[in-house]
């Protein structure tokens, strides 16, 4: 069995039906998990939502800011931005079950040794505390007030880490680092502090990329993400980014999920048309 990660393919369906056929990913042999931003700004965001449940159980995928934005758009806690791409789904006779199928996708997973998450972690945490953490998002997303959630989980604060953080001041740092982190302040007493002003692919001063950290505790773990498409295709013996720039003329690519330490990449990338002109979220 092959598994496959792809970046975001941010409602980009004819580039994600023409990867698997590059691919020729076969559903009985092959999986692939889908790094987060499955819809939103492409041109048919319900076509890859539909055509990710048919392939069942080979496709696992992530949540991403953008999915989570779709859920808060249905529920009329967000008002559309103008970008946005979402009308198929909200206008869809099936929306109803593609919402609930969207809100029970997880935040983080562990594959074959790699932590994969949408966007970043925390350098205070650990991958078996990411995941803990990720699940008790899971859970809010999954329970039937799950719209009570989403009325707090938007906003930039608390933006560091503490044991003692509790209730919706938890969940929503841990939502805003699995899916939205790319720099952090690394000085001060607890260092790690979030920073969502910088989205360019270098750092500010003062700021380091989340998996840039001196001490991060999962520096031992290789970790996948998406999110970040000027950073693009990076790839080191430990952090894979595969966001890169479907929606704004780059590619759709998939990597074959590489053993751990393995130092040679896979990949498989297919060129995408322009959607929209360059933008950093």
């Amino acid at each position: 069995m092959t598994t496959y990660l792809i970046g975001d393919i941010q409602g980009c369906a004819d580039a994600f039906d023409a990867l698997l056929d590059t691919l020729r990913f076969d559903p009985a042999r092959d999986r692939l998990i889908v790094l987060g931003d499955l819809v939103n700004r492409g041109p048919r965001s319900l076509a890859s939502i539909e055509r990710l449940i048919a392939l069942g159980d080979s496709a696992q995928c992530l949540l991403g800011n953008h999915d989570l934005h779709l859920l808060a758009v249905a529920a009329g806690i967000r008002k559309a931005h103008r970008t946005d791409t979402l009308d198929d789904i909200l206008e869809s006779p099936r929306r109803a079950e593609l919402l609930d199928w969207v809100r029970r996708r997880p935040l983080a997973l562990m594959e074959q040794g790699w932590l994969l998450v949408h966007a970043g972690v925390l350098p205070q945490w650990t991958a078996p505390q990411t995941l803990q953490l990720a699940g008790e998002v899971e859970r809010r997303l999954r329970g039937a007030d799950y719209v009570d959630f989403l009325r707090v989980m938007y906003g930039n604060e608390p933006d560091t880490w503490d044991e003692t953080l509790g209730g919706d001041d938890r969940l929503r740092l841990v939502v805003n680092t699995l899916t939205r982190a790319r720099f952090v302040d690394a000085a001060g007493p607890r260092g790690g502090r979030l920073d969502f002003r910088s989205k360019g692919a270098a750092a500010a001063p003062g700021l380091l990329p989340w998996f840039a950290v001196p001490g991060r505790r999962t520096a031992g773990t290789p970790i996948a993400f998406g999110h970040w498409s000027t950073l693009g295709l990076h790839w080191n013996d430990a952090t894979l980014c595969l966001d890169t720039g479907c929606l704004w003329g780059g590619a759709l690519t998939a990597a074959v999920l590489p053993a751990a330490g393995q130092r040679w990449l896979d990949l498989v990338q297919i060129p995408c048309a322009r959607r929209l002109e360059p933008m950093t979220d």
